[in-house]
């Protein structure tokens, strides 16, 4: 197959994929930084649980984790985007590589809280995307009967905000029950799969965040960048440079590094 093949793709920007370009220059050495939201604010929210649950399992694996609490955030759009818990969430998300979203089923479907969370996250703020590429995990609880309702929905919201999402999730069903008052959960199948997932998203974690950029580099945003640069080359803007290939970064020296550490 050549280019003549192919008349419609732009050859100067279409990148072939290999597994030399997809070799990391350097593997990061430091935890994964984990990014925990949960949907509920009540002073019992088993989502919470769930997310401090989950929290504990990552740490023994050796995450950095963060688990942001949504009770101070305003409603979207109601205030500016410097609100400090704005700010606070931004930067968090920006700071991970990795993140574990948690709702509980509100009428078929994710929680406001959850959600409002989800929408004060641009897909891109300047040259920053705060969930572009971040691997993730979705699990949800329910007060009854085993649903996949909120999973899937949260699924299709990771992929719009341009996340890595894990194959595996959790559905824990008459989540009330599986408590044991302390804030742990019990013993169980639905614990075990917890683990598993939480396992699943600290390996993807490991294998994406050095080759992040890499991967979710797309043809028609190369292709729309060099289109803009030829226009402002036209119209003789001076000190413009041509778009750059993605390059893989050096590995960072830590998470605190990125100055996001709240």
């Amino acid at each position: 197959m050549t280019m003549q093949d192919l008349p419609h793709i732009a050859a100067d920007v279409l990148d072939t994929p290999t597994l030399a370009k997809l070799a990391s220059p350097a593997n990061s050495s430091h935890p994964p930084c984990i990014l925990v939201l949960y949907g509920s604010l009540r002073p019992r929210s088993f989502s919470r649980k769930l997310a401090l649950e989950a929290e504990r399992i990552l740490r023994r694996f050796g995450a950095e984790t963060r688990v942001f609490g949504p009770h101070e955030l305003p409603i979207l759009d109601s205030v500016p985007t410097n609100h400090p818990e704005i700010q606070q969430l931004r930067a968090l998300s920006s700071w991970s590589e990795g993140q574990v979203w948690v709702s509980p089923e509100r009428h078929g479907s994710v929680t406001a809280v959850f959600k409002n969370q989800i929408d004060w996250l641009p897909l891109e703020e300047g040259r920053v995307r705060p969930t572009q590429g971040r691997t993730l995990a979705v699990m949800q609880v329910s007060g009854g009967s085993q649903s996949f309702n909120i999973v899937n929905a949260l699924r299709v919201l990771g992929r719009w905000m341009r996340m890595v999402v894990i194959p595996n999730q959790s559905s824990v069903a008459k989540a009330w029950q599986e408590s044991d008052g302390t804030g742990w959960m019990k013993p169980s199948s639905f614990y075990d799969r917890v683990v598993d997932v939480m396992e699943e998203l600290f390996k993807f974690t490991l294998m994406v965040r050095d080759r992040s950029d890499y991967l979710v580099d797309r043809y028609s945003e190369r292709k729309g960048a060099a289109k803009a640069h030829a226009l402002l080359v036209a119209a003789g803007v001076t000190e413009v440079t041509a778009p750059a290939p993605v390059v893989l970064e050096p590995a960072k020296a830590s998470c605190c590094a990125r100055g996001a550490c709240c």
